[in-house]
């Protein structure tokens, strides 16, 4: 009896973190999650960790923005069976707050002093002016999702 309950709650539980996916909330990364462009276990990097949730209920996990962004400019070769329409949702951790937002209306600032897991990165922002007064401290500029380009991700490496 006991081990049919808990066998139950497993299943529901197992349900409830696929569904969690499929409706476009954020999933918290396991420890044996890794990034698919580095291979980093993302747990260790909450502060930076982001991620990328598609309509089927799949999703991508990274230790950070960077990573993000090189995973959806060159998707073809890190899932090719997924596209750009195939994404629902996009979450980046906002760096002050150190809350999950979103990753297509965050503000993001470039070339800053300030480093992440993987090196230099792209620190994400809720509200443009934080992206601003973040800027005064540590340089950069500041940038809209649509901006990111591959060139740019290149001269983060």
């Amino acid at each position: 009896m006991l081990m049919r309950s808990l066998l139950s709650l497993s299943c529901l539980f197992v349900f409830a973190a696929s569904q969690a996916s499929a409706e476009g909330k954020p999933v918290k990364p396991g420890n044996k999650d890794k990034c698919p462009v580095c291979g980093m276990f993302v747990s260790k990097f909450p502060d930076w960790s982001a991620q990328v949730l598609f309509k089927d209920g799949a999703y991508a996990v990274f230790d950070g923005p960077k990573d993000m962004f090189r995973y959806y400019v060159s998707m073809k070769k890190y899932n090719p069976s997924k596209t750009l329409k195939d994404i629902d949702s996009i979450y980046v951790t906002e760096y002050y707050g150190l809350t999950l937002i979103d990753g297509r209306k965050a503000y993001y600032v470039l070339g800053s002093d300030v480093y992440g897991p993987m090196g230099r990165e792209l620190v994400p922002f809720l509200k443009e002016e934080e992206a601003s007064s973040f800027m005064k401290d540590h340089k950069g500029k500041v940038l809209r999702f649509g901006d990111v380009t591959e060139k740019m991700l290149k001269g983060l490496e």
